[in-house]
């Protein structure tokens, strides 16, 4: 790796009515943020909207009633509540790091060719997205794009190539991260429609590894093992400009941040990205194991998980949580009104 030297009518779920509102975009307040965790883990853990991932089988068995959040400071404080040490498969999530791995090992002008930044309006495992699109996969946060991103990780072989994912997404979260096993199988039996997407990104010249092996990496890569935790310490990296605030080690360039973020913006939570950024204003990445991680630049991240799910994909719980915390920390990348305060 080439580390620097240093689809449906559903609106996102708000439920903000009595959250008083911080409208700027100035510095994060310490002194609240484990009062406004336990606050919104309160609030949302009774919810009950929702439904698990049975199409991957293993995912079908999850508790419903975990929930957890964690916020990771740039300072290198990290908070939590709930459910934050229990460990899920990472599933989606995965694709905004490797995005940004490869764009710091390719450059952005060759990945933004390659891949593509503009949102699909479809299902994040779409065919006929690709397809309506003359084979080009749109952006790296829908299958077909992170597939194609996830083959333009260096090495040799796919062993080679599986590993260098690892350990890009070891250094993002600032600790090894395992694969599940379980989850791993599971997936690859239930995988035909991402197998059908290589085929399709090779025979369109999107792909030069054998679609089998970029499918199987990309497989791996999904079901790494993370915690609300690591996901809020892995976005706070991204929010650090590529510096993980626990371990200060440099894991991706300031710029390659910037991508990121911008590309996972208007992305990460498919189909419903708009609504998204509309309503609660930060990037966010949204994993069908019931994960969001969501980037306030310059400030730090959140990691929350819940396993049920809206019919996009996306946990219900961990939606409604950042959201009542962007609107009450102020994380809103687009508040206008200063804080005189600061």
């Amino acid at each position: 790796m080439n580390y620097p030297s240093e689809g449906n009518n559903e609106t996102i779920p708000t439920d903000f009515d009595d959250v008083v509102q911080q409208v700027s975009t100035g510095a994060l307040e310490h002194s609240r943020i484990d009062e406004l965790l336990q606050e919104a883990h309160e609030r949302y853990a009774d919810v009950e909207e929702g439904l698990l991932a049975h199409y991957i089988p293993v995912l079908g068995h999850a508790d419903p009633k975990l929930f957890g959040i964690a916020m990771s400071h740039v300072g290198g404080s990290v908070h939590s509540v709930g459910d934050c040490a229990h460990p899920f498969s990472i599933q989606s999530i995965s694709k905004m790091f490797v995005y940004a791995l490869v764009l710091q090992e390719h450059g952005r002008e060759l990945v933004r060719e390659r891949i593509g930044v503009n949102n699909t309006g479809m299902s994040f495992n779409s065919v006929m997205a690709f397809e309506l699109n003359n084979g080009h996969p749109m952006n790296p946060m829908v299958n077909a794009g992170a597939i194609a991103t996830t083959s333009m990780i260096p090495g040799k072989t796919a062993a080679k190539k599986w590993e260098n994912v690892r350990e890009g997404l070891s250094a993002f979260a600032g600790r090894s991260l395992s694969l599940d096993d379980e989850v791993y199988h599971s997936e690859s039996l239930a995988n035909e429609r991402n197998k059908a997407l290589g085929h399709l990104l090779k025979s369109n010249g999107r792909l030069d590894d054998d679609p089998t092996d970029a499918v199987d990496v990309y497989t791996k890569q999904c079901s790494l093992n993370v915690t609300a935790h690591d996901l809020a310490i892995m976005g706070a990296t991204l929010a650090d400009g590529g510096v993980n605030p626990v371990t200060g080690r440099r894991v991706v360039d300031a710029d390659v941040c910037r991508d990121t973020l911008a590309a996972v913006a208007t992305n990460g939570l498919y189909e419903r990205s708009g609504e998204w950024l509309f309503e609660i204003g930060i990037p966010a990445k949204s994993g069908v194991s019931g994960g969001i991680v969501a980037v306030a630049p310059g400030k730090g991240a959140i990691g929350a998980f819940s396993p049920p799910l809206d019919m996009a994909g996306n946990s219900v719980r961990a939606q409604l949580a950042i959201g009542q915390l962007s609107r009450a920390m102020g994380l809103n990348l687009f508040a206008s009104a200063p804080d005189r305060r600061i």
